[in-house]
């Protein structure tokens, strides 16, 4: 079974276990009552910042005594850094994450905080809107059409932006169809993740062999690979508007400074 197939799983099985306890209408109540998060609002380059514990493919990152205290204090730091939004893991079993996590970020941020996970139901963008969430990831490989715009339409009532993720070709070929059904006020983006599916391993040439395939008029994010400031340059050049970061801000001694200069270099391209 691979990464995704696997994480569909257990993915699914969290959606089902928190729907025995909340019914999706209760839920969506109580995320259309949430207050509004703060808008995106985009630049000429812009840093989409993650907090992360754990990954796969770089194991543990960071193991701080209270989790939910860390991920407020890195979503103002990155914020006061000048990123547009900050992305928050809420995926436990492979990346140490929690909804509680996206909720004490969302609660002290002044920018938008996006529940990166594997969702794969709309009950769960709902969930994100009820934790304070501003946006949310939504991986095309993951999702049929159907259950793609369902989640779309649900980050739509929400007023939530989302992030499309694709991985190869057949991805971005489904991309149109969602740019063109996408009915929300704030932003769709599409981002092209670099990483390797099978062997895990980042492939940065990949962002710039398939940046041609991306949609016309949207904003576009280059997701993974990125590990120094200097590299936001050939990213800015080659189309890209936004770089998500993680792996190399939760490892940076000052990640303050990292977004800074990474922001920079893509501003002065």
């Amino acid at each position: 079974m691979g990464l995704l197939d696997d994480m569909a799983v257990s993915s699914r099985a969290r959606c089902e276990a928190a729907r025995e306890g909340e019914s999706l209408e209760a839920l969506r109540t109580r995320a259309l009552a949430t207050a509004p998060a703060p808008r995106l609002q985009l630049d000429r380059f812009d840093l989409i910042a993650e907090c992360k514990l754990r990954a796969p493919s770089s194991g543990q990152l960071a193991k701080p005594k209270d989790p939910a205290a860390e991920a407020a204090r890195r979503a103002k730091l990155y914020a006061d850094a000048g990123a547009a939004a900050v992305s928050v893991l809420t995926e436990p079993d492979r990346f140490d994450g929690d909804l509680s996590h996206l909720a004490a970020a969302a609660a002290v941020c002044p920018i938008p905080v996006m529940r990166k996970d594997f969702l794969v139901d709309p009950y769960q963008v709902f969930e994100a809107r009820a934790a304070g969430a501003g946006g949310v990831l939504l991986i095309a490989k993951m999702l049929d059409d159907q259950v793609l715009f369902d989640c779309m339409s649900a980050a739509a009532e929400c007023g939530l932006f989302v992030l499309l993720e694709a991985f190869d070709e057949a991805d971005l070929a489904r991309c149109p169809a969602a740019v063109s059904a996408w009915t929300g006020a704030d932003p769709l983006l599409v981002g092209i993740n670099s990483r390797n599916l099978v062997t895990l391993a980042v492939e940065p040439a990949r962002l710039l062999r398939l940046a041609s395939l991306l949609p016309e008029g949207v904003p576009a994010v280059a997701e993974s690979g990125v590990e120094a400031p200097e590299e936001a340059g050939p990213l800015a050049r080659a189309g890209y508007t936004v770089a998500l970061v993680g792996s190399a801000l939760m490892r940076a001694d000052d990640p303050g400074a990292f977004a800074s200069a990474l922001l920079e270099e893509g501003r002065c391209s």
